[in-house]
């Protein structure tokens, strides 16, 4: 959920009302954003 809050910038009520597959869908979107190179992150 760490990851979600990080990328996407989403809080605690943000992220409560997903299933557990939901999450696990959007921290695969949040490790894409930030593996693509045009993600918003560096690989510092």
């Amino acid at each position: 959920m760490a990851d979600l809050a990080m990328v996407f910038h989403w809080g605690p009520a943000d992220m409560e009302p997903l299933s557990l597959t939901e999450l696990m869908e959007w921290r695969e979107r949040a490790r894409q954003r930030v593996e693509s190179p045009h993600g918003t992150r560096s690989k510092a």
